[in-house]
């Protein structure tokens, strides 16, 4: 399927399951504390489906913009409202009623998130052992003293098992203090542990880009070298055309050396439509072809493609492949834990975006929201609620800021009545609206400048 296709599917799935989640805690609470719920929907424009149900007759909805959802409750403050059901209005109720309300949705978000990681555990992460590939010459890693090989087996003293523990761990720990303590095992097993402390005084805002904690700090994740030899030639394709046979190492490409099949399959792409001398060594002799790279679209972008594959062993990556499962109680435990270090994370993330110490780039549109969602579903389950839970915990905190058009900054006008002894003035509310308007207008438009910079770049 077209990842495009994946991707607008994958993200409508997940904004609907996770504005559901959030809109639901906002109803069952009402509910329970006797207000009157009008309308239930997930989604914001002209209603797609409806349907009233119940004594209320409450309509539910799925609308036409999937960006959001809401809960309509029986307000005086909304339109004239009978004598008898005022008792059910939710300006009606006690302060601690309405604040229960509001905070019942981000609640929800992070109930879901703690289940999405539970069911992850129960299926199972898969990961890449964090293990060293090469480390750049006078880079931060170098200074340290990383060597190709390492194992990661710590971070701060916390151990870690993938790629993704690690970038988590580097991240958390970066947070906290420049001076990161990085607890390795060398190439193999050879060496014993050792410790080394990574100074990443200075460079907070450039590591934490999109994408550059690991060249930043100078290392690569490690991949197998696969031979440059080919496998299987596809009759009547390019490499076919050429005279390439099963066995053919290749040796150069333009004059360039080709020293694994990744190399290769870099150069392949890179060229569609060229014509290139190839030299191929075949019996122990070098033999030069001309290759016309054929050319053909993926995802929106021409690439080449010669109709050339190569043998990839089983058992490639099983000295390095992870796998964290945990069931039963243990998951849950561990989908408790999981949830509360990834809400600190954000918070910091969020107050270090604030005072300028982390970079803006973290912040994510619909656009590249949507890419994580193709991503995550097309690798399989785990990922994709790994991918729910992260974006559900999100939500829930970025409802709990204290700005007026969100939950928290509701609760805040709840508080400012408890303090002054009565609700703030229309004025006051509309300002506070406005304010909060404006300011998620600037985020969204910061965040769809992020989403394209990156999707053009």
């Amino acid at each position: 399927m077209n990842m495009v296709l994946v991707s607008v599917l994958a993200f409508v799935l997940a904004i609907g399951v996770l504005v559901a989640v959030h809109e639901w805690g906002h109803y069952i609470v009402a509910r329970l504390v006797g207000v009157k719920v009008l309308r239930f929907s997930v989604g914001f424009g002209k209603p797609l489906w409806r349907r009233r149900s119940g004594p209320d007759q409450t309509e539910y909805c799925i609308s036409s913009i999937p960006l959001g959802g809401y809960v309509k409750l029986l307000d005086e403050r909304e339109g004239q409202v009978a004598p008898q059901e005022r008792h059910r209005t939710f300006n009606a109720q006690p302060i601690p009623g309405r604040i229960a309300i509001l905070v019942a949705g981000p609640l929800m978000n992070f109930i879901f998130a703690v289940a999405a990681f539970w069911c992850m555990y129960q299926v199972g992460v898969p990961g890449l052992a964090p293990v060293v590939g090469t480390v750049e010459q006078g880079s931060m890693a170098a200074v340290a003293g990383l060597r190709d090989g390492d194992r990661i087996v710590a971070i701060n003293a916390q151990p870690v098992a993938t790629w993704e523990g690690a970038v988590l761990g580097l991240l958390d720990a970066m947070l906290e203090n420049p001076d990161v303590t990085l607890e390795l095992r060398g190439s193999q097993g050879k060496d014993g542990l050792r410790q080394v402390q990574l100074d990443t005084t200075g460079k907070l805002a450039e590591l934490t880009r999109p994408g550059a904690m690991l060249s930043g700090i100078g290392v690569s994740v490690w991949s197998p070298v696969i031979e440059p030899v080919i496998s299987e030639v596809v009759a009547g394709e390019s490499a076919a055309v050429a005279g390439m046979q099963v066995g053919d190492r290749l040796v150069y490409a333009e004059d360039q050396p080709i020293a694994n099949w990744t190399e290769w399959v870099e150069f392949v792409r890179a060229r569609p439509g060229a014509s290139v001398p190839v030299t191929v060594e075949r019996d122990g002799v070098e033999k030069m072809l001309t290759l016309d790279i054929a050319s053909v679209e993926d995802e929106g972008e021409l690439i080449g493609r010669i109709g050339a594959g190569v043998d990839i062993p089983d058992d490639l990556y099983a000295d390095f492949r992870a796998e964290q499962r945990y069931t039963g109680l243990e998951g849950l435990r561990k989908a408790v834990q999981r949830t509360w270090s990834m809400s600190e994370l954000t918070v910091r993330m969020v107050i270090r975006m604030v005072t300028g110490d982390v970079s803006a780039r973290n912040i994510s549109g619909p656009i590249n929201i949507a890419q994580y969602a193709g991503y995550s579903a097309s690798i399989g389950l785990a990922s994709f609620l790994s991918f729910l839970a992260v974006v559900s915990l999100s939500l829930g905190i970025i409802n709990l800021l204290p700005i007026p058009v969100l939950d928290g900054g509701q609760v805040v006008y709840q508080l400012a009545e408890a303090i002054k002894g009565q609700p703030l003035s229309e004025r006051a509310q509309l300002l506070g609206q406005q304010i909060g308007i404006a300011f998620l207008v600037l985020i969204m438009s910061f965040a769809f400048y992020n989403d394209l910079s990156r999707f053009f770049s």
